[in-house]
């Protein structure tokens, strides 16, 4: 039957086979696609939709006038950012912040997930679990409110603890050596427990029978975590730190906004509470577009280059 037709009637046959495939597959699973259809909506509302507006950054927009009616200005916006007296600094402040957290916030649930992974009470292991989790559902207003209230002179926990070993009193929120180093702890007593899931349900994903075998050979705990669970999530530690890095520069702006004071902003202000500041306060709107997409174009270039970089050394990545 096949030889009764052309070349070019069999890729039209197959092409008309291969449609109809698509929408039987579409018509058995719709209930699928329907639950889907929300959050496809959400990304194109909220974050494709917006992209419109990047336009903006390369002009002098003004709101009478709208988007397409403002002048085009290149690269006028980039380079005012640029040679601003406070480039330099809110560059190395998120840069610098983001690195600290990435040092101390990466391998804690890492580490964390090892250990209790090897915690054989399972009455201890639900305690520490419900522990470590509870402070991620604390609002990050709240969160800074304790914080605050912790390090206060006055009645703090902290201070006066080294009141009672004849230390004096220290203005830990008015001093901006100590921001990035409160910003960081805070963060990981409350996301260290949460970001441990991801780690704990690779491990559940790890044969059992290689540590039976390990066992038998004589390997220690410690080997066994060494040689066998650490290579078993290698993977996924390396998506989870390719999606980290991609988001390097992105400090959070609620919390880095409520713990600023006067006093501490010379350490404390990154470009996501810049962007606030010039863009809503002060309502230069193509400045502060152009400052939000110079951030994310680092984003962006950062996520390609640990990327490649991972996918070279383990085979691992995201693309």
């Amino acid at each position: 039957m096949k030889g009764n037709f052309s070349a070019g009637e069999v890729r039209q046959n197959a092409i008309i086979y291969r449609r109809w495939r698509k929408r039987h597959n579409i018509l058995k699973n719709w209930q699928l696609y329907l639950m889907f259809f929300p959050v496809l909506l959400y990304f194109i509302v909220f974050c494709y939709g917006p992209m419109y507006g990047i336009q903006i950054a390369f002009k002098q927009f003004s709101a009478t006038k709208g988007i397409w009616g403002s002048p085009w200005v290149g690269t006028e916006q980039f380079t005012r950012f640029f040679n601003s007296s406070v480039c330099g600094e809110t560059i190395w402040n998120t840069l610098s912040i983001s690195l600290y957290t990435l040092a101390v916030c990466f391998p804690l649930p890492i580490l964390l997930a090892l250990l209790l992974n090897e915690v054989r009470n399972i009455h201890f292991k639900k305690a520490v679990q419900t522990i470590t989790y509870a402070p991620h559902f604390i609002s990050t207003v709240v969160l800074c409110g304790m914080v605050i209230l912790f390090l206060s002179p006055t009645g703090g926990i902290l201070n006066q603890a080294r009141n009672a070993v004849g230390q004096p009193t220290i203005n830990y929120m008015y001093d901006g050596k100590y921001f990035k180093t409160i910003y960081v702890l805070s963060g990981a007593w409350q996301e260290t427990g949460f970001a441990s899931i991801i780690y704990l349900s690779a491990l559940a994903g790890i044969d059992p029978q290689q540590h039976e075998a390990a066992v038998i050979d004589g390997a220690t705990r410690l080997q066994r975590i060494w040689y066998i669970n650490l290579p078993g999530i290698l993977p996924t530690i390396c998506i989870m730190l390719i999606m980290q890095c991609g988001s390097l520069m992105n400090v959070g702006f609620e919390k880095v906004f409520l713990l600023t004071n006067d006093l501490n902003r010379s350490a404390a202000e990154v470009i996501s509470t810049y962007v606030y500041k010039v863009g809503l306060q002060q309502r230069q709107y193509s400045f502060s577009t152009a400052v939000g997409l110079f951030n994310s174009v680092i984003n962006f270039i950062i996520l390609i280059i640990v990327n490649s970089l991972v996918k070279r050394l383990n085979q691992s990545s995201l693309f």
